[in-house]
């Protein structure tokens, strides 16, 4: 019997890639947009275009097409929650259960409505493809022996500041932190730790070991390698397994055009 999945899409290009590796799977793939999302159309066996304040009618939609698990995808922000003027009856009854509008509120909400409904919510990671990094180096500049021992106490760093719920990403040079990433996200990090630390530092982005990824996932894309790469850092690292590479195609390109490394570390 064939499998319906319910694909919830923010903005990007995420989830066509997505949809793509679900329906390789073997799963009919049913695909609700509520952002620019190109080329989901063409990977999903049926899309209904929703809006995020109109939850009850994605609600019954997943129930009506048979669907038993549901899979986010993209881009959304929180911020379109907030205004309540067009809110329909089941997101506001929604939101006066979770309370306060925090990240585990919202999550822990849907996974309690969608669990009433018998629907499953998924671990992205699967759905991703070779985009979620793998262990070793992928560009064809690899690191030196001294920008290894940055990417590892890098990494170290950037779990800490994860697992205390602060960024993902660090820029280090010469062992030295000179960025921690906050509300400004990873390519701001990038930018700010690189106007310190000048060309030769290296960046490195991990993920909080409790990370819930039937939500999100981190990642690194395409903006943010050319940051990187246009502030003179030698060296980008993802934790492997466990951060996204966002076009990764494009992402080698735009690194072995600037001659920087970039890799996946345990």
């Amino acid at each position: 019997m064939e499998r319906s999945l319910g694909l919830i899409c923010g903005a990007g290009v995420l989830p066509a890639r997505m949809a793509g590796e679900a329906r390789r799977h073997g799963w009919r793939v049913v695909a609700f947009t509520f952002g620019d999302a190109p080329g989901v159309s063409d990977q999903a066996d049926r899309t209904f275009p929703s809006r995020i304040d109109q939850a009850g009618a994605v609600l019954a939609a997943l129930q009506a097409e048979g669907v038993a698990s549901v899979l986010f995808s993209g881009k959304f922000w929180k911020t379109d929650l907030l205004d309540e003027r067009h809110l329909d009856a089941k997101l506001t009854a929604m939101k006066a259960e979770a309370g306060a509008m925090t990240d585990t509120n919202i999550v822990q909400i849907v996974v309690t409505t969608l669990g009433q409904m018998g629907i499953e919510l998924l671990d992205q990671r699967p759905f991703l493809g070779d985009w979620i990094g793998r262990s070793g180096c992928w560009s064809r500049r690899a690191p030196t022996d001294a920008e290894w021992a940055d990417v590892r106490r890098g990494l170290s760093v950037a779990r800490l500041v994860a697992d205390a719920g602060i960024g993902q990403a660090v820029v280090i040079k010469h062992g030295a932190v000179t960025a921690v990433e906050a509300t400004e996200g990873t390519t701001e990090t990038i930018r700010r730790g690189l106007a310190q630390a000048g060309a030769g530092a290296v960046v490195v982005k991990a993920a909080a070991r409790e990370h819930d990824y039937r939500f999100d996932t981190p990642g690194v894309g395409p903006e943010t390698i050319e940051a990187a790469a246009a502030g003179g850092a030698t060296v980008l690292a993802v934790e492997a397994g466990r951060v996204l590479v966002l076009d990764r195609d494009e992402c080698l390109c735009i690194a072995n055009g600037a001659g920087m490394a970039l890799v996946g570390v345990e």
